[in-house]
C-alpha cells in the first residue's frame, strides 16, 4: 500500500473525536439531521433486507437524482434486488423521501472514519458498491475491498481542481486506491485524461457521457401546474433556477430590462439554497419589487413580478410552466447546474459563462445553438429577444434534441452493474 495511503488511513481509524466535533458543528450551522445522526457514525437506523443488496452512494441532490431511473429499471427487472442509496446532505434525503423506487432505503452515508465505514458495511452487507460522479473516499473504497464488495464508479467526473488535490498525494496513492474499482464510467474525455494520469488503467475505463441524459423528466403535480397556469394566464414567465448568491441581483437587473418590452412579465425565482430565502425577499422588497413567497403560501396577484418558489422538489413544475429558463451557478463561479432538466421538459436554457461542471454538454449545446451563454450585464437584452414565442420553441427543440441523444448511458451503467452482479453471484 502506498505510504500517503497508509498515513491517511491510520489517521481515520483514530479520527472519531474530531468527525464527531465535525458533525456537532454541521448540526449547529443546520447541515446534518439531529434524529439521524448516528447513521453518519455507521449506526443503521434500518434493518438489512433479505437477498441481495446493490449499495448506490451519491453526494448530494443533483447526484443521487441521476442513480434514481438506474435503481428503478434495475428494480423492475430484478425484483429479488434490494437497494442502498446514501447521501451526504439534508437536502438530498428532504428530495428523496418522496421519490425512492420500490425496495430502495436511503441512508447517510458515514463519514470517513474507519470504524465507521467498518460498521456500516457490517450492518449492510452489500454485495456491490456503485459510487457516483467524485466519491472517492479512501476509507470507503479499502474497506469495501477488505470485506469482499466490489465498487465500480460510475458517471466519474474529476475537475481540474481535483485533479491537481490528488496529484498532491503522490501518484502512487492515488493509483493504489484507483486500482482498487473494478471499473470507471467517465462522463467525458476530460475526466477520463485525469484518471489515466492519476494511474487507472485504462482497460477499466470507458467514457459513456453522463447519466443525466439518461435520467426521468422531473416529476410534477399536474393539479398545481394547472392551477398556477390559470393563475397566470395572459401573463409572460421566466425562470432563474438554482440560484447563488451574487446572482439574483444580476437577473433582477436583466428582468426590469426585459419588463420595458414585455409588461406583464413575472419572474419565478428559484434559490439553490432555500435558507436563503428570507434574506432574498427583504432586499428585493427593499428595491421596490412586489414579491409572493411560496413557503408562506402568498397568492400571485395581477401585481406580482417576482414569485419566490423556496420549497424543495418542485423544479420540474417550473420548468415546465416557464418557457425560459436561466439555469444558476453560472454567473458566478459555481460552475453550473443540470442543463439536462429543462431541456427534458421543453424550457429554453440560458446559462452564464461558469459551467465547468457541466462543461461538456454547454459545449455540445453551444455548438448546437441550443442554448444562450451571456454574461450579466448581457442577459437582460438575450432575455427579451428569447422570450419571443418562437425563439424559445426553437431553443427548446434544439436542447432536446442535444440532449436526448444520449439516453443510451443509462443503459451502459446497467449493463456494468447487472455483470458485476452476476460476476459476484
Amino acid at each position: 500500500m502506498a505510504h500517503a495511503l497508509r498515513l491517511y488511513l491510520a489517521g481515520a481509524a483514530r479520527a472519531a473525536p474530531l468527525a464527531r466535533r465535525v458533525l456537532q458543528r454541521r448540526l449547529a450551522d443546520g447541515r446534518e439531521d439531529p434524529d439521524r445522526l448516528s447513521e453518519r457514525e455507521g449506526i443503521a437506523s434500518a434493518p438489512r433486507p433479505d437477498g441481495p443488496l446493490v449499495w448506490f452512494h451519491a453526494a448530494s441532490v443533483g447526484e443521487s437524482l441521476s442513480l434514481l431511473e438506474m435503481i428503478r429499471r434495475m428494480g423492475t427487472e430484478r425484483p429479488d434486488l434490494s437497494f442502498l442509496l446514501t447521501t451526504g446532505t439534508v437536502t438530498s434525503a428532504a428530495m428523496l423521501a418522496s421519490r425512492l423506487p420500490p425496495r430502495c432505503t436511503h441512508q447517510f452515508v458515514p463519514l470517513d472514519v474507519v470504524p465507521w465505514m467498518r460498521r456500516f458495511l457490517d450492518h449492510w452487507r452489500p454485495d456491490l458498491a456503485v459510487l457516483a460522479e467524485s466519491e472517492l473516499w479512501p476509507g470507503l473504497i479499502v474497506e469495501c475491498g477488505r470485506q469482499g464488495v466490489p465498487v465500480t464508479l460510475i458517471n466519474a467526473r474529476m475537475t481540474a481542481r481535483s485533479h491537481a488535490r490528488w496529484s498532491r498525494w503522490g501518484r502512487g496513492a492515488a493509483s493504489d486506491l484507483l486500482s482498487r474499482l473494478a471499473h470507471v464510467q467517465a462522463q467525458d474525455e476530460a475526466t477520463a485524461e485525469r484518471l489515466r494520469s492519476l494511474g487507472l488503467p485504462s482497460e477499466r475505463l470507458e467514457v459513456t457521457g453522463t447519466l443525466k441524459e439518461g435520467a426521468a423528466a422531473l416529476p410534477h403535480d399536474e393539479r398545481e401546474r394547472d392551477r398556477l397556469a390559470q393563475t397566470t394566464a395572459g401573463r409572460t414567465l421566466w425562470l432563474a433556477a438554482s440560484t447563488h448568491d451574487g446572482e439574483e441581483a444580476q437577473v433582477m437587473q436583466a428582468h426590469g430590462q426585459a419588463l420595458r418590452a414585455w409588461h406583464r412579465l413575472m419572474l419565478v425565482l428559484v434559490p439553490r439554497h432555500p435558507d436563503r430565502a428570507q434574506g432574498i425577499a427583504e432586499g428585493l422588497r427593499d428595491a421596490g419589487w412586489h414579491v409572493a413567497r411560496r413557503s408562506t403560501g402568498d397568492t400571485i396577484g395581477p401585481e406580482t413580478q417576482v414569485y419566490l418558489a423556496d420549497t424543495m422538489g418542485e423544479m420540474g413544475l417550473w420548468y415546465r410552466l416557464c418557457p425560459v429558463s436561466f439555469v444558476g451557478g453560472s454567473l458566478v463561479p459555481v460552475g453550473g447546474h443540470n442543463p439536462f432538466e429543462p431541456a427534458a421538459l421543453g424550457s429554453a436554457i440560458l446559462h452564464g459563462p461558469h459551467v465547468f461542471n457541466f462543461a461538456d454538454i454547454y459545449d455540445r449545446l453551444g455548438r448546437a445553438q441550443a442554448a444562450c451563454l451571456t454574461e450579466g450585464a448581457e442577459l437582460g437584452a438575450v432575455l427579451t429577444r428569447v422570450l419571443e414565442p418562437d425563439e424559445a420553441a426553437r431553443l427548446a427543440h434544439a436542447a432536446w434534441e442535444v440532449c436526448s441523444a444520449g439516453a443510451d448511458v443509462t443503459e451502459r451503467a446497467l449493463d456494468l452493474v447487472f455483470a458485476m452482479l452476476d460476476g459476484v453471484d
